[in-house]
């Protein structure tokens, strides 16, 4: 029973390696609709007034998918690597279509949130209901009213709807309702067809065979994970030494100490070393030999560009 949880488990551990994009995407998504109906409920209130139902229907829509996409872009580590890259390098060696396709890929995944949140508002249809209710024609219902207005109509996303008027709420609604998801499904498809043409178009870019290419982003999740394993380790290891310096000794636990006693560390790498090996990275070759990252590069001590007359680069991959 042991082996066969082992095994399954190792298989849910590469599954998520070699998903992690589509799941995190999926889990961000999923995420977002769960926001956006606790926000319906416990949120949104129409104001039922006429120039207020607009701009609060607006702001309920677009508000919280600007503050998503914000929080997408910044929780994405490729654009602080954009970032450095800027200030140390100016983007100096990276070509017109790899800057593209970086700043697709830093925004494709900043877009996962926002857009699934203005879907799931368009696809329920209340935001657009009160944003929308004042600007209907009464003239286009039969047997309407004449006396009743813009300030009327913006009342009918709400349970204070004039009782002359409740007989026509529900095709009202209805109306809206038709007119939201219909935006809400356009959305989607003009979503999924950009996401597939830039698929498409990345994949037709690159100079790398379908293995190269599924090998490299093994390696960059390989590379990343021991990194940050490390780096932690010889940040606790460093800081031990300098504890005990300072004190005379440091209270370690036996974990702790087995880790000092192991990993021995003398001196954090100085501020060139960090320099090259953060930034944008493109895939590049020298003299033939892929190089798979900065820390890659820096190891083969390959200065400048590192490329041959016939080397090649693209924009790296979103891991």
């Amino acid at each position: 029973m042991a082996s066969i949880i082992t095994e399954n488990l190792k298989f849910f551990s590469l599954f998520f390696k070699s998903k992690d994009v589509m799941i995190f995407n999926g889990l961000v998504a999923l995420g977002t609709v769960g926001s956006q109906e606790l926000f319906s409920v416990v949120a949104f209130h129409c104001p039922c007034s006429p120039g207020r139902n607009y701009m609060y229907g607006l702001a309920a829509i677009g508000v919280p998918a600007l503050v998503l996409f914000l929080i997408g872009i910044m929780l994405n580590n490729h654009t602080w690597n954009l970032v450095a890259e800027c200030q140390k390098r100016a983007l100096k060696n990276c070509s017109t279509p790899a800057t593209f396709l970086l700043f697709g890929s830093i925004l494709g995944r900043a877009l996962v949130a926002p857009v699934t949140w203005s879907v799931i508002s368009l696809l329920r249809g209340e935001a657009y209901v009160c944003a929308r209710s004042e600007f209907l024609n009464p003239t286009a219902f039969l047997d309407f009213p004449s006396e009743y207005g813009p300030d009327s109509m913006a009342r009918f996303s709400c349970p204070d709807t004039p009782k002359e008027l409740i007989p026509f709420k529900d095709e009202v609604i209805r109306r809206l309702k038709y007119e939201s998801q219909f935006l809400g499904w356009i959305l989607i498809a003009v979503i999924a067809s950009a996401a597939f043409l830039l698929k498409c178009l990345q994949h037709c870019c690159t100079p790398l065979s379908f293995h190269q290419e599924d090998y490299w982003k093994q390696y960059r999740y390989a590379e990343k994970d021991l990194f940050n394993r490390t780096a932690e380790v010889h940040a606790k290891v460093l800081a031990a030494n300098n504890v005990k310096q300072f004190f005379g000794f440091v209270a370690l636990d036996k974990d702790e100490k087995d880790i000092v006693s192991q990993y021995p560390v003398d001196e954090a790498q100085t501020s060139p070393q960090w320099q090259e090996i953060t930034g944008v990275y493109l895939y590049r070759e020298n003299k033939g030999f892929p190089l798979y990252s900065r820390l890659h590069k820096w190891t083969k001590k390959v200065i400048g560009n590192g490329m041959d007359p016939d080397g090649r680069e693209m924009a790296l991959l979103a891991v």
